[in-house]
């Protein structure tokens, strides 16, 4: 059985750079616990905490579009939908281990959500 530790996902509205091009569809990493550790020490959570969740993000999202430096910065222009489907995504495939990933029926063609377990659940 091989691991999976990377998730596609599309954000909902998407991310605009500053040449106004839209980037939706990105890879979420599976996080370590440096990923949660380490950003306790940075005083932009110790002063604010909700920036955890920017700097989290930052950590484990590989690629964005054609964004391939995904910092703090990037998270931080993200829309609230986008954040929030983030964070989401985040909680589930860190946490419980449950995720929806789309699906191509080989017989009809037609595409759907669907729900996958951790092994042994």
């Amino acid at each position: 059985m091989v691991l999976q530790t990377e998730y596609e996902f599309t954000l909902p509205r998407g991310f605009v750079d500053e040449k106004g091009d839209l980037h939706q569809k990105g890879v979420m990493r599976l996080a370590t616990a440096a990923d949660e550790i380490l950003p306790m020490k940075d005083p932009r959570v110790q002063n604010n905490p909700p920036y955890l969740t920017v700097i989290l993000l930052s950590r484990v999202i590989s690629r964005l579009g054609e964004v391939r430096d995904v910092n703090p910065g990037v998270v931080e222009k993200l829309f609230v939908t986008d954040l929030t489907y983030l964070q989401e995504l985040y909680r589930r495939i860190n946490g419980d281990g449950n995720v929806s990933i789309d699906v191509k029926c080989p017989h009809c063609g037609e595409t759907f959500a669907k729900e996958i377990t951790a092994p042994g659940e």
